[in-house]
Formats: structure tokens, sequence, C-alpha cells
């Protein structure tokens, strides 16, 4: 009982008031409904970003199930196609864009063909973009046809597929003890990153 009591102390417990006034307990707040929250730990109202999973408990399931994924590149009309429909069908999804070198050579490992764009739907690939297809296959996962997002939803941005490692605080270190003493310090400028109009081997 000791136990049970101490776990129930150490999880958020929220209270909130339903327009007719019902009262309800949750360890969440409500994702979209006009309702009075209050955290039962704080007497407060919750924090903003508190509630870790906005998407209602049907798009929830769907997302964990049958989870999207946009491969994308730039100057890709049929990427631009795609990513539309996705959004007004209000389908939560991650962008994986195939820019740079590395993004090519890890994308070839997902997909030999190197056609773009390419949408997963749970283990299922849909390669190039058709309208029609990608609805076909949205709906046999059972995704609703119309958006069910809550409107203070956004959109995650897009994310190189294969981003580049961060600087180690060792190679920093390294590049300071090497410049010249009477040299200025001076913010390093960032290279400019130079892109493939058309990334080789990618079809669009």
């Amino acid at each position: 009982m000791a136990l049970t009591a101490s776990a129930a102390m150490a999880q958020t417990v929220y209270r909130y008031v339903g327009p007719d006034g019902r009262v309800t307990f949750s360890d969440r707040p409500p994702a979209n409904a006009p309702v009075a929250v209050t955290d039962m730990s704080t007497g407060a109202p919750p924090k903003p970003g508190t509630d870790s999973s906005p998407l209602p408990y049907e798009l929830q399931q769907l997302t964990q199930k049958y989870p999207v994924t946009l491969y994308s590149a730039q100057r890709c009309g049929p990427c631009d196609a795609g990513r539309k429909l996705l959004a007004a069908r209000g389908i939560p999804f991650t962008e994986k864009t195939v820019n740079t070198r590395e993004d090519i050579e890890a994308f070839e490992r997902i997909n030999p063909d190197n056609s773009l764009p390419l949408v997963t739907i749970g283990g299922q690939k849909v390669l190039g973009f058709s309208a029609q297809e990608w609805a076909q296959y949205l709906d046999n996962a059972g995704y609703p046809k119309t958006s069910a997002l809550p409107s203070r939803y956004a959109q995650p941005p897009a994310q190189p597929l294969a981003p580049l490692p961060p600087a180690s605080a060792t190679d920093a270190a390294a590049a300071r003890a090497n410049a010249p003493a009477s040299a200025p310090t001076a913010p390093p400028r960032p290279k400019p990153t130079v892109l493939p109009s058309n990334p080789a081997g990618i079809r669009f």
C-alpha cells in the first residue's frame, strides 16, 4: 500500500471541469476541449507544453501503429504535392529531407530504387506521388478522411535524413590551441553548404 501511495503521489493528476460542469480527473490535460484545467500538484493551470501528445486518442493510436514518414528533396514538385496532401488531410507525419551526399547514401539503404518522393505508412512503402494511391493506403490504415487535428497542433519541421554530427568539445579546444597567439578571437564563420540542384541518382 505504501508503494502504491508513493507512485500515486509521484504522478501528476489534472482536474478539469467541462462545459456541462462535470469534473474529471486524469493524468494528462485534455487536448482540445474548452474546459478549465488545474494541475492538482500545484493548484495552477498546467504549463504550456505539459501535454506531450496533443493528438486525439484515435490519432495517437494510429501514429503509433502506422507512423507516416515522408522522404523529400528540394525543388521536387511531387514532394511538395505529397506534403500538401498529408497536411490537408490532417495526417501527422515526419519529414526527412534528401539533399546532401550523406542523405543520398542513407536513402539508398532505405530505397535502392532512388526515387522521390517516398512515403512510408507503417511498414508499407509507396514510391512516387499519386493522390489516389496515397489516399487508398491512408484509408486502409484507418486514418480519417478529414482533419481531426487540434487547432494548436504544429507539424514538426523537416529534418535531414543524415544529420551532421555535432563538433566535439575536444575538436574545438584543439582549434583554439593551434590558433596564433596574436590572432584576435572571432566567432567561427559557418561554411556555406552547397547542395546539388538534382542529387545524383535521385529521380523525381
